[in-house]
């Protein structure tokens, strides 16, 4: 079994309360499950309007596969024009771990 997981942390552009950080986090969220089939959620900064951390973890059999999902998954948020991605942290644990 492996698993890999990424923290994103994001700045958000104009945003100006809770609710507008949340019209902007949550369909980041609903594309990352929906496209991928991982297990994604807010995880810190809940509180601060501008910046937002997204943890995302991803389960497989297959080495290959888990990093061709983050792969993938990074590329989305990165892509993402109402986003700056400030860092990402990537860990991955296989079976020897």
């Amino acid at each position: 079994m492996y698993v890999g997981t990424l923290s994103f942390d994001l700045l958000l552009g104009d945003v100006r309360s809770l609710k507008e950080k949340r019209s902007i986090v949550r369909p980041i969220v609903a594309e990352l499950q929906r496209k991928y089939a991982v297990s994604v959620a807010e995880v810190g900064d809940q509180n601060i309007h501008r910046r937002a951390l997204i943890g995302l973890a991803v389960v497989s059999g297959d080495a290959g596969h888990v990093t061709d999902v983050l792969d993938r998954c990074e590329r989305l948020v990165a892509a993402r024009p109402e986003v700056e991605l400030l860092s990402v942290r990537r860990r991955f644990h296989g079976e020897d771990d």
